[in-house]
């Protein structure tokens, strides 16, 4: 139903056009007509209707169909005209992108206490995915529990719900946050409130409707607030409102008065984050280990306090067989300034043997620091070593979907990284199963026949090691030319996270040369190292250049292959130019380090827009990976725990 309603008064003149979803027609009894407003209401079929606006019928508001008003009428017509059959084998096809993997392992070598203490571990993460679902979009828990209601229903809604279930939303990651869903595919709403009563009529049903463009600022402030309103309240602001406002663990809200204002997570997410910490309490009261009582007790305090720092220093000194990852970290949701931090829970256990084995890495980050490939006045002193675990995942919740990370390296509160660095997480069985399932086929298709024999899990592995470390060195706390600290994720704001996923990979693939030029690896891994890069630029890339990993990924491929390290025969094969690829390596590296210490947005965006494109060599290779329908990513299901949840 269209609804048009034009006002023409002595002082002003408007025009409001509202496209509304009804399960029924409104009674036209319901109708409170305004005279000098409305003269009449009537139902038109919209293609009636648009003739009759292109034939210029005097008794219609005039509306001009050839330009932006007609737009109305082909969102209807692609909305309501659907074909079921082509959209469940679109859909399918979407789906068939990622490779569903069964974690089922069941968990040993626990303490009792450790074990129950586990139960409490994962039902708190479940929990935490009701906020990150608001986190996304403020109606996205509606639609969620809609689409499952009803996934039942028919082949179209169980595939509808399937995808939506992979993406935690309506846009799908994989397609540059292109929306797979419509409104007319939404949660159902009574208004049961209407200024006329009518006989028999229960009130207005209709489909809740949501953006096709996913909202850059996600949930995280208001949808009508645009960059520049933002700095224009942000200025008027003490020092200490201005740090919160950009802060990690709060919202910003439009009060009655239309003005900003600054909310908290522990207010805006209190009774779920309650429900959350009373379970990590419990968890805390069984658990034996006393460095996980004591992670538990602090993030449980953390999730109710709003105050982070504590609990972070404890999972950084975490020393426990049950490794936990819980809470408000990455910022990737926030494409409008990369300053709000999403909701989080990676449950595993500790891999002991493998995590022995990486203590190299950590031991030698001040020693990279030093030899970065960038002026010696943007480097730090006093690196501290990055603690490094590996673990066997079995469960997630929060920010995890679309593509699934296989790493991270946390925190990102620059307080923290600069006094006491990071730590790093390795999911070892995930990293397993992309290579087997993704990364080996890539390999067989997008490598020359002479280097495909190269790519190996070992030198994959060791590069995600080094790239999640090196996010720990380099720029953090900067300098800026006027004298002003500040810290890169401020200056960069949204292109931050490519630009730090891009720094990470490139400077991580220098860290592993240097490494073994220092004899601490065998030369051995040189050529594997990059020709197994190579092939995982291909994998991220497929993640799409809206993402942050995508994005950096691009970058480095069109450089490098610019530069000749990388080159493509007359097959549209690729393979490494060794002569080459080193000193390309290295001349990234220094730019993208430099852009960072100086905090300089301009250079940033400028870099990303020349290289962090869909260039035809890469296009190329991508179509011949969809062609023969090599999997983008991986779904996980972790059966074990969904076991344990259901006991």
């Amino acid at each position: 139903m269209v609804i048009s309603v034009t006002s023409d008064g002595k002082s002003d003149v408007y025009n409001v056009v509202y496209l509304v979803t009804t399960l029924a027609p409104i009674p036209m009894k319901a109708f409170d007509l305004k005279g000098k407003e409305v003269s009449a209401v009537r139902y038109v079929p919209y293609m009636e209707y648009k003739s009759l606006l292109a034939n210029k019928t005097q008794e219609y508001v005039p509306y001009d169909v050839a330009g932006q008003y007609g737009q109305l009428f082909n969102i209807i017509e692609t909305r309501y005209k659907e074909d079921k059959k082509e959209r469940s084998l679109s859909l399918q096809k979407q789906l068939d992108r990622y490779a569903s993997v069964s974690f089922d392992s069941e968990v040993t070598g626990l303490s009792q206490g450790d074990m129950d203490a586990l139960v409490y571990i994962i039902k708190a993460a479940r929990v935490l995915d009701d906020v990150f679902y608001e986190q996304v979009w403020y109606n996205n828990p509606t639609l969620r529990d809609w689409l499952k209601e009803h996934s039942d229903d028919s082949d179209l809604d169980k595939l509808k719900w399937a995808y939506y279930h992979i993406n935690k939303a309506p846009w799908s990651s994989l397609d540059e946050n292109k929306a797979f869903l419509t409104t007319a595919d939404s949660a159902v709403k009574l208004l049961n409130s209407s200024r006329k009563l009518v006989s028999g009529w229960k009130g207005l049903e209709y489909r809740a409707a949501f953006p096709l463009e996913k909202p850059p600022g996600a949930n995280f402030y208001p949808p009508d607030m645009d960059k520049e309103e933002f700095e224009s309240w942000k200025s008027s602001l003490s020092e200490d409102q201005q740090k919160a406002a950009v802060g990690f663990f709060s919202v910003i809200r439009r009060r009655s008065d239309t003005s900003l204002s600054i909310v908290p997570y522990s207010e805006q997410y209190g009774y779920v984050l309650k429900k959350a910490s009373d379970l990590l309490q419990k968890a805390y009261e069984v658990a034996n280990t006393p460095s996980l009582k004591k992670l538990l007790k602090l993030k449980a305090a953390a999730f109710l306090s709003n105050d982070y720092y504590d609990s972070d220093i404890a999972w950084m000194e975490l020393d426990s067989k049950v490794d936990i990852t819980i809470g408000p970290y990455e910022t990737y949701g926030d494409a409008l300034f990369g300053y709000k931090a999403t909701f989080e829970a990676f449950v595993g256990v500790r891999d002991d043997l493998a995590t022995s084995e990486l203590k190299l890495f950590s031991e030698h980050l001040q020693e990279m620091e030093d030899n970065l490939p960038m002026d010696d006045s943007y480097k730090s002193k006093g690196v501290t070593a990055a603690p490094i675990r590996v673990i066997q995942l079995f469960y997630t919740a929060g920010d995890v979907r679309g593509p699934q990370i296989v790493a991270f390296n946390l925190p990102n509160d620059e307080r923290i990284v600069k006094e006491r660095g990071t730590s790093v997480v390795m999911l070892k069985n995930l990293q397993e199963a992309k290579f087997e399932k993704i990364l080996q086929p890539i390999s067989d298709i997008c490598i020359t026949e002479e280097q495909k024999q190269y790519v190996n899990f070992d030198p994959y592995f060791t590069h995600t090691i080094c790239h999640e470390c090196v996010h720990g060195i380099g720029p953090h706390t900067i300098t800026l030319p006027s004298g002003e600290q500040s810290t890169v994720r401020l200056q960069l704001q949204e292109l931050h996270s490519a630009v730090e996923e891009a720094k990470a990979d490139i400077v991580g693939l220098w860290a592993l040369k240097f490494l073994i030029d220092q004899g601490y690896l065998s030369k051995n891994l040189t050529v594997p190292m990059y020709v197994s890069f190579l092939a995982g630029c291909f994998r991220s890339v497929r993640f799409g250049l809206d993402e942050a990993h995508g994005k950096g990924q691009a970058l480095i491929f069109n450089y490098i292959l610019e530069k000749g390290g990388f080159v493509m025969d007359t097959n549209g094969a690729f393979s490494v130019d060794f002569s080459k690829v080193e000193g390309a390596v290295e001349s990234l590296s220094r730019e993208i380090l430099t852009i960072q210490a100086q905090g300089d947005k301009p250079a940033a965006a400028s870099l990303l827009d020349k290289y962090g494109q869909l260039a035809q060599p890469l296009s190329q290779a991508l179509d011949k990976l969809e062609k023969i329908q090599v999997p983008v990513d991986i779904a996980p299901k972790f059966e074990y725990a969904e076991k344990i949840l259901n006991e």
